[in-house]
């Protein structure tokens, strides 16, 4: 009752089960991502599902390489399951090092010695938040050649800090005493800022 067949036919269909191809089109409008592949010359799949992370998402660029599985060797019955962008990969990380990353140079790289963030010479904007905090325990230094805030700026906060522009009415209006011609120094001024 032996089928003589029976296990070559189990090998093919373990071969068949694991597919590598290139990218040749992507579908992201769906509730699933679906992409077209090709495998080999001769194969080319279509409408393929491609399972992503939750919490992630990415369209890779045609002609990034994939991994698919297919269920039970079945060649339709395939999804992607991993991709790469050779030119596009970052390189050189260290050990643990973690980077989200881009075809444009855009990253954000978790290395050793902290996150390091790159626009790739694009606008970084944080938005619809109802508030930003950023806590340092030393210093925010910003190097930039124009600061623009669009409201007001206030200082020590928790201390009863005053708003930069109630500082500026103040030395707009400020006055001093025993003010003299010459060289000399003026006493403190009147009005504390």
């Amino acid at each position: 009752m032996s089928d003589p067949g029976l296990i070559e036919r189990l090998y093919t269909r373990a071969l068949l089960a694991i597919g590598r191809g290139r990218i040749t089109a992507v579908t992201d409008g769906g509730a699933v991502q679906t992409m077209q592949v090709r495998l080999g010359v001769d194969e080319l799949r279509d409408n393929t599902p491609r399972l992503i992370e939750y919490g992630l998402s990415s369209v890779p660029p045609i002609g990034s390489d994939v991994v698919l599985l297919f269920v039970g060797g079945d060649r339709s019955m395939g999804v992607v399951v991993a991709s790469g962008n050779q030119g596009a990969r970052p390189k050189g990380l260290a050990g643990g090092e973690v980077c989200l990353y881009d075809d444009l140079g855009q990253s954000v790289h978790l290395t050793r010695n902290g996150i390091v963030v790159k626009g790739a010479g694009l606008p970084i904007t944080i938005e619809d938040t109802p508030s930003l905090t950023i806590k340092a325990s030393a210093k925010v230094r910003i190097e930039a050649p124009l600061l623009e805030v669009t409201g007001d700026i206030i200082d020590q906060v928790g201390g009863g800090g005053r708003s930069m522009a109630s500082m500026r009415a103040i030395y707009n209006e400020h006055t001093h005493n025993g003010v003299q011609p010459g060289g000399a120094s003026t006493a403190i001024p009147n009005q504390q800022e």
